[in-house]
């Protein structure tokens, strides 16, 4: 059986997340939480933790064979995206189309 409580929407829009749903979600005091609403389900919305950002971007930038990337590499990828950039940015369109 699935737990249901309520809580009351201020003039402001905020609510209070009972404390047994933030035990359970494991929130915390100053944790982000993501809010959605679910597709196809009328009056229904979806409550989970976000991420922080660190989290969410770990091991994005990854080296070779799986280990993080240190800084002069990601710089020098970055450079090198920069230039292909600038480089088709500096290309000169076919007037012949």
């Amino acid at each position: 059986m699935s737990l249901v409580l309520f809580t009351v929407v201020t003039r402001k829009g905020q609510i209070t997340v009972p404390a047994e749903i933030r035990r359970a979600l494991n929130i915390n005091v100053g944790d982000k939480i993501a809010l959605s609403i679910r597709e196809g389900h009328d009056g229904e919305a979806i409550l989970r933790p976000a991420p922080s950002v660190a989290e969410a971007t770990y091991g994005v930038a990854n080296g070779h064979g799986g280990k993080p990337a240190g800084l002069d590499a990601m710089r020098d990828q970055f450079e090198k995206g920069l230039a292909e950039d600038a480089a088709q940015g500096l290309a000169l369109p076919d007037r012949n189309q």
